[in-house]
């Protein structure tokens, strides 16, 4: 018996993951709840196990990107319930590489007949996996395999289409495909797609004349690349297809790296075109030109992009797409914070054990300014405006793999010394890439600080759901008027970009002033005022 690991729903907004590492190895045996491999998301890293004991079985590699509900591996039980997949295994491998091995030993044959109308009376259904919790249905938009096609199993034999991604269908079977719905067909999830019926590599048909297998086995023989005894051999992904078209590239002269040597997306990009040699170089000399060769080193190189860059990215584009954003500015005297931080810096250290960082002073003087101006922490759900009687504070954080935005729960709460106590928790994590899908998920408002990287003023991007986000910038000395005198003091720009479908002018540029205040008098975060 073989049971399929698939890849678990993860969270609403994650609709593929990658698989980074196997821990155990094809052909382990494993035990129920036993870690086996290594899952990453644009959130967050988790480990797959076993749904219970017995051999292990990989299907997906390391690298590859699977979409949630995707055969990760399979399980193969112990004993005796393993030995009819290992002869039918076994008789597969004899037919691709000897097809006439097989006429020659009719005693194998016979031994299978019984089995064999069992076999083919089987059928298949091929229903529409979960694709994520958010995701109702999707659309079939290319049939891959026709119907009668024979198939293998774990073969790609359709194209789904979600709201969010697309990814394949694969066959979770061999046999003969019968599709049942047609391209452009919107399916829930569950429904079904297609089956599959009988064997196309039994022993029934294999026994009935050697030269069909050879004559299917000679396309497959005849493509170059290196994987090309694979099932999926020189077959590209729809993106591979698509991007091998715009370079002008047949998919006969790239190397599949994908299951069964299929050419996967990172396989395309990374596909380089031959250099056309040089025809005629003493009849036809170059031109001569006013503009000197390049010299030097000019290599290039590619990296795949991460999960997590490729969301962040959609995500800001969606946002610039879907939302009416607009930015203020402000600017605000550091000296009194600097001043008060000079001076106590030491014992609150000694206290609380944690340094003592702007960070908390922008915090709670934006917990404030949200408690005068809920609109800033509101939210926009359909035809609805959500509003927050707490503070989430969501704190942008550069890490190995990118931009994360971990959350300081119900931060309006918390004293200077618990905030501060809070960023330093968060950023570790985020730095050994620990942080968890609970640590992301929510928050009301985002505080992004640009100015350790050197940055007097930007624009920042709001982080949805969320209508607004504080950006702070560099402290630079500037020369301001001060009761009529030109003095210079450490000022810093600050910019709130906000949703101005839900914030007004009134309320955005009212709760920047309230923020300016409250960090130019410390005293008021003290004392509420």
């Amino acid at each position: 018996m073989s049971l399929e690991i698939k890849v678990p729903p993860v969270g609403e907004s994650i609709t593929e993951v990658t698989l980074s590492r196997w821990i155990k190895k094809d052909g382990d045996a494993v035990e129920m709840d036993e870690v086996i491999a290594e899952l990453e998301s644009d959130k967050a890293t988790f480990e797959l196990t076993a749904e219970s004991a017995g051999t292990l079985k990989t299907v997906a590699a390391e690298g590859d990107t699977l979409p949630i509900g995707g055969v990760v591996a399979s399980i193969e039980a112990g004993g005796a319930a393993t030995a009819p997949a290992a002869d039918k295994s076994t008789a597969a491998a004899a037919d691709e590489s000897a097809p006439g091995q097989r006429a020659a030993k009719p005693e194998v044959t016979q031994s299978t007949d019984n089995s064999q109308p069992a076999t083919e009376a089987k059928t298949i259904e091929i229903k529409v996996p979960p694709v994520g919790e958010s995701i109702t249905e999707v659309t079939l938009s290319r049939w891959i395999k026709k119907d009668g096609d024979q198939v293998e199993m774990d073969e790609a034999i359709a194209e789904l289409e979600s709201d969010k991604a697309t990814f394949e269908l694969t066959a979770e079977s061999a046999g003969t495909l019968k599709t049942i719905a047609a391209e452009g067909d919107t399916l829930a999830i569950g429904a079904v797609v297609c089956s599959i019926s009988g064997g196309g590599t039994s022993a029934k048909s294999g026994e009935a004349s050697g030269a069909p297998a050879a004559a299917n086995s000679a396309p497959q023989s005849s493509n170059p690349a290196p994987s090309a005894n694979g099932y999926a051999a020189g077959t590209p992904s729809p993106a591979a297809g698509k991007i091998l078209a715009e370079k002008g590239m047949s998919p006969e002269a790239v190397s599949g790296t994908g299951v069964g040597g299929r050419i996967t997306k990172e396989d395309a990009l990374g596909a380089q075109k031959p250099a056309a040699p040089a025809s005629k170089p003493a009849a036809s000399p170059a031109p001569q030109t006013s503009q000197p060769a390049a010299s030097g080193p000019r290599a290039e190189r590619r990296e795949k992009m991460s999960n997590l860059r490729k969301t962040v990215a959609k995500r800001l584009v969606a946002v610039k797409n879907e939302t009416a954003m607009l930015t203020t500015f402000n600017e605000v005297d550091m000296q009194p914070i600097m001043e008060l931080r000079g001076k106590y810096k030491d014992k609150f250290k000694e206290k609380h054990g944690v340094g003592l960082g702007f960070m908390s002073f922008f915090t709670k003087a934006v917990c404030m300014a949200l408690s005068e101006w809920p609109a800033v922490g509101a939210r926009i759900d359909g035809e609805e405006v959500v509003y927050s009687d707490f503070a989430d504070i969501s704190i942008a954080v550069s890490a190995p793999k990118g931009l994360v935005v971990p959350i300081i729960r119900n931060a309006d709460a918390m004293s200077l010394a618990e905030v501060e106590k809070a960023v330093v928790m968060l950023a570790g994590k985020a730095r050994e890439n620990k942080l968890t899908i609970e640590d992301m998920t929510g928050g009301t408002f985002t505080i992004t600080n640009g100015g350790i990287f050197g940055s007097m003023l930007s624009t920042p991007i709001i982080n949805a759901p969320q209508s607004a986000i504080l950006g702070m910038h560099n402290i630079i000395e500037r020369p301001v008027a001060v009761n009529g005198q030109v003095v210079i003091r450490p000022m810093m720009y600050l910019a709130l970009s906000y949703d101005h479908r839900i914030v007004d002018g009134r309320e955005s540029v009212s709760f920047l002033v309230r923020v300016k205040q409250l960090l130019e008098d410390p005293a008021r975060l003290l004392l509420g005022v």
